[in-house]
């Protein structure tokens, strides 16, 4: 990765703009391709029961934006991807969505992912210990914004509300 981090910044993000399109859009394919090949058998009735099309058509209604920003996560993005080919999502609708989070992601990572990645290989060559420790640290802080969140969430709902038309008036 050192050739593109040489590069000036706009050639840079071009490279990571292909790769991520080359890449992103491949496993959208091969969703697809999975979706025609489990289209025998036992799998048959499942893919068309009537769950399966409204969840189907869901994602391929509002599955751009999900689409989109999953390149700013780190691990959803393939699934995200694979599931919008497994769901057939209309071309006309992913490939917007796959250039624009894609843009995303390449502008990010030439910018500040290059730069957070080799500094954490610089760590880990000065001391192994250290680097595993920041990423430690790191998941940590993670995990604890997932579940402060996921807590904030369930407390939210089963506090009564104060307002709107389902408020209890004295």
């Amino acid at each position: 990765m050192d050739w593109i981090r040489d590069l000036p910044l706009i050639p840079a993000i071009a490279v990571l703009w292909v790769i991520v399109l080359l890449r992103a859009g491949g496993t959208y394919a091969i969703g697809r391709g999975a979706h025609r090949l489990a289209r025998r058998g036992r799998l048959e009735e499942m893919l068309s029961s009537p769950k399966v099309a409204r969840a189907t058509d869901v994602v391929n209604r509002w599955g751009a934006p999900v689409i989109a920003l999953s390149f700013l996560t780190v691990g959803f993005q393939t699934a995200a991807n694979a599931a919008a080919g497994l769901t057939r999502m209309p071309v006309r609708r992913y490939l917007p969505a796959l250039a624009i989070g894609g843009l995303a992601w390449a502008t990010i990572y030439a910018t500040v992912g290059l730069a957070a990645i080799a500094l954490w290989v610089d760590l880990f060559l000065r001391s192994p210990w250290a680097a595993v420790a920041a990423l430690v640290l790191l998941a940590g802080i993670v995990v604890a914004l997932i579940v402060r969140r996921r807590r904030g969430r369930s407390e939210g709902r089963s506090l009564p509300r104060t307002d709107g038309p389902d408020a209890r008036t004295p």
